[in-house]
């Protein structure tokens, strides 16, 4: 069989599958946080090995810190390295005094070198448009490509989760879905105070339709849901556990908050390596038997298991992942002899 082309994206160039436009399927299985007021931080963050890194304008720099960190970031995105990475600068809410600000002067100033804006506390579709206007306006003022910087919308409380599905269609921007978890708990009144970890009392999983409600509003939308940070950072078995729940339903990535939890982020959200061959292997099958030389069948056999349409679009998903996270297939698919 031809080899097919590598892609860059999170689904294999070349096979048709509904899905986003190119860029609004970076990967993005870890999603690494650095304060935008700490230059030693910025500096190390381009050499870890994480699919994005977000500059920090919000929770992780103090209000008295913020004003020159907007230009810290500036010069870092203008400056640094961060080949193989998705460049993404969260700002402050819509309902602070700085959100404009922290906009205008990051992209003005390093709107080139910059992928997203994450928008943090959504809470309606009407944020995002807001932030969508504001985007066009500075990349007409300075010359920019106009809609090229992408929005994450960031959902922190129970009004956002309500109307997730006006804010995923809220703007051709928009490409991820975040869970916020920590002002989640605060909004709902949950019991708890450990982030990311079930509260006490509940014998399932109290997060399990929060992270749902968002998937599907993604999914419906074409866009990815990614998961938000687990707070005890020196528990990588912890950290795994919950990244494999957020993984197991479908999410794309999880944010981290260490170099530690990197490694754990990007082994989580990739599928293994016997899976990954065996889509590889599903999809050259299923396009052989549908093919002429093949005998234009609609399902067939692989060894023992049954292939068809349906598998061809679950095997997508996997190569996808696979491909995105740069493996390497270890089989091969050889043609029955007729």
């Amino acid at each position: 069989m031809t080899a097919h082309p590598s892609p860059t994206t999170a689904l294999p160039v070349g096979r048709s599958a509904p899905g986003p436009s190119d860029h609004r399927l970076r990967p993005r299985r870890s999603c690494l946080a650095v304060p935008g007021s700490n230059p030693r931080f910025l500096e190390k963050a381009q050499g870890l090995p994480a699919d994005q890194v977000f500059l920090d304008l919000e929770d992780a720099c103090a209000p008295l810190a913020k004003p020159e960190a907007r230009h810290t970031i500036v010069k870092f995105l203008n400056e640094g390295d961060w080949t193989g990475k998705t460049r993404v600068v969260r700002v402050n809410d819509w309902t602070t005094e700085w959100t404009y600000r922290d906009v205008v002067t990051v992209v003005e100033g390093a709107g080139p070198n910059l992928d997203c804006i994450m928008l943090p506390k959504v809470q309606d579709a009407q944020q995002v448009v807001a932030l969508d206007l504001l985007l066009t306006q500075i990349e007409k003022t300075m010359g920019f490509e106009v809609g090229k910087i992408g929005i994450e919308a960031q959902i922190e409380n129970a009004k956002g989760l309500v109307n997730v599905d006006e804010i995923a269609a809220a703007s051709p921007r928009v490409e991820t879905i975040i869970f916020g978890p920590a002002d989640f708990m605060a909004s709902i009144n949950m019991k708890s105070l450990v982030v990311g970890e079930q509260p006490p009392g509940y014998p399932a999983d109290a997060y399990h339709y929060i992270l749902m409600r968002i998937l599907m509003a993604a999914r419906t939308h074409n866009l990815q849901a990614i998961d938000g940070p687990y707070l005890q950072i020196k528990n990588v078995d912890g950290y795994r556990e919950v990244a494999g729940r957020a993984a197991a339903l479908g999410f794309d990535g999880k944010w981290v908050l260490h170099p530690g939890q990197v490694d754990a982020a990007n082994e989580v959200f990739s599928p293994s390596q016997e899976d990954f061959d065996h889509a590889e292997l599903i999809l050259d099958a299923y396009e052989y038997f549908t093919s002429e030389a093949g005998g234009k069948k609609g399902s067939a056999m692989l060894g023992d298991e049954m292939i068809d349409e349906a598998s061809r679009k679950m095997a997508l998903v996997i190569s996808g992942k696979g491909r995105a996270a740069g493996m390497q297939r270890t089989s091969k698919f050889e043609a029955p002899e007729a």
